[in-house]
């Protein structure tokens, strides 16, 4: 978990670097201060389980399987990349291999879409879990309340974590609503609702851990909130001007990998055999990614259609009756 933790964070704070550069392509979203709680729900699901991880969730699909490659090409926009060059962020996926479902937006698009997930699964007679996440601001959606509704109604093995990093783009949760704790929002549903320290890996584990098997024990949904703060803007072209830099200060002491540091008790040959390790995956990583071609744009195409190839429309007053 210590790992992962790490290689979350380094991959980060080497694509804000490239970012400067001008060498990622698009937007960049910051999962600082965030770890806790993609690594510990990450572990908490057995393999063959599906998850759909949001923007912020890298560190969720590095512990599924996807390497710091993958993550770093995708960023970059290259031919090598999961995507091919089709898409950024941590938009990619692989249903087969990882169990990870392709990231569609942040405003709750995929609670629908892993319930049916959820849903298919058990039609085929599996005991998989799906999970995903949202933030406080898209538990506000449509989406969220249509996906889980129908999740609740069904019984699905569905698992949702709530990630409350305090703001929504721009917007407080305070002025979000008027729920202490979003989780309460589990009552609209019948559901098991929980609240846990984000930033607190294990807790983040231990909880995510009994909500998966009680899903897949037929509890139904469930819906976890960990509390957290976005330590920086909704992208790096947001300053992040409109935080109080006293609620920063706050959650700077409360950071999850020095706490768990901590816990741990690393000796310095441990930590020195990490961070080599850490050096020599993210720089293998950017070196990959930047040698890497651009995609041919006359394959923008493939992967489009479902026999990979370009669909020939014929109109209907030249169709044989």
């Amino acid at each position: 978990m210590y790992y992962y933790l790490r290689l979350t964070r380094a991959l980060d704070e080497r694509a804000q670097i490239l970012y400067r550069q001008n060498k990622v392509v698009g937007g960049l979203f910051s999962s600082l201060g965030q770890e806790a709680i993609s690594i510990g729900s990450a572990f908490a699901l057995a393999e063959g389980d599906y998850v759909g991880p949001m923007i912020r969730n890298s560190g969720t699909v590095l512990v599924r399987g996807h390497t710091a490659r993958d993550v770093m090409t995708n960023y970059l926009a290259k031919s090598t990349a999961p995507t091919q060059g089709k898409d950024n962020s941590q938009h990619f996926g692989d249903v087969e291999r990882t169990g990870v479902i392709s990231c569609i937006s942040m405003l709750g698009t995929l609670v629908p879409v892993m319930a049916g997930m959820a849903l298919g699964a058990r039609m085929k007679g599996e005991k998989r879990v799906a999970m995903t996440y949202v933030g406080d601001g898209a538990s506000s959606t449509g989406d969220f309340y249509e996906g889980l509704n129908f999740a609740a109604v069904q019984r699905l093995p569905l698992v949702v974590i709530l990630e409350n990093n305090q703001y929504a783009y721009s917007t407080p949760t305070s002025k979000q609503s008027l729920l202490k704790d979003l989780a309460e929002k589990s009552k609209a549903f019948g559901i098991p609702g929980f609240v846990g320290d984000g930033n607190d890996v294990l807790e983040v584990y231990g909880m995510t851990k009994k909500c998966v098997e009680d899903a897949r024990k037929g509890g139904g949904p469930q819906l976890l909130e960990f509390k957290t703060c976005r330590m920086r803007g909704h992208a790096v072209h947001d300053d992040a001007s409109y935080v109080p830099p006293e609620l920063f200060e706050e959650w700077k002491k409360k950071d999850p990998i020095a706490r768990f540091e901590k816990e741990l008790q690393l000796t310095e040959a441990e930590k020195s055999e990490i961070e080599g390790k850490l050096k020599s995956t993210v720089d293998d990583a950017v070196d990959y990614a930047e040698k890497s071609p651009v995609p041919d744009g006359r394959l923008a195409y493939k992967g489009v259609f479902e026999d990979d190839s370009i669909v020939q429309f014929t109109p209907w007053w030249k169709r044989d009756a």
